[in-house]
């Protein structure tokens, strides 16, 4: 059986400041096309029959310069959709809400573009993710370049947690990790890997 190759895009200038980053389209920064492209060796080893990608330009990019061409978009693998916290950091948002924890307290609704999503919503649409790629893992690994949150929202579904377990699960831009399996029990095969750790 192979295994779920998760992929966080390249740095953008918005993650490299902290701001929450939903759905505004943000160009990766020369370093995180560079992280990008040293994805392409650790990607070229694995045993890849599938791969999917978010819409999000910084993704996508990320998915061809690490050498997944054919990856197909996914639009279950957009990043939390942040509402009304779009483009802020959580120091900004602090300031309004005290003690303010994106996995406990969640969002507010935006404008048009950026409604706001649950926890539940991100989990249903990470859920509906897992449905497709596991039945594709009997032929090979299944690659899937997408955000920060989302990916640790699908880790914790993967391992048959709550959605809000994915706060235990801190990760970087321009990274590899991986899902599998011990014992057909859901497991952690790696984590947070880049070029330099792997």
């Amino acid at each position: 059986m192979g295994e779920v190759l998760l992929i966080r895009h390249g740095e953008t200038e918005w993650s490299r400041s902290g701001r929450h980053t939903g759905r505004t389209d943000v160009p990766l920064t020369e370093a995180g096309v560079a992280a990008a492209e040293a994805l392409a060796p650790l990607v070229a080893n694995e045993q890849i029959v599938a791969a999917f990608t978010s819409p999000a330009s910084r993704a996508s990019r990320t998915a061809k310069l690490a050498g997944l061409t054919n990856a197909l978009d996914d639009p279950d693998l957009q990043e939390w959709d942040y509402g009304g916290y779009e483009g802020r950091t959580a120091a900004q948002i602090g300031q309004d809400r005290p003690g303010w924890v994106l996995w406990r307290d969640g969002v507010v609704p935006g404008d048009a573009e950026h409604r706001g999503e649950t926890i539940d919503e991100v989990a249903t649409r990470t859920d509906r993710v897992l449905r497709r790629v596991r039945p594709l893992l009997a032929g090979g690994d299944v690659a899937l370049v997408s955000h920060g949150h989302v990916l640790r929202v699908l880790t914790a579904r993967w391992l048959g947690l709550e959605p809000e377990a994915g706060r235990f699960f801190h990760l970087d831009t321009g990274t590899l990790s991986s899902l599998g399996t011990e014992h057909q029990e859901p497991v952690i095969t790696s984590w947070n890997v880049t070029p330099n750790t792997g």
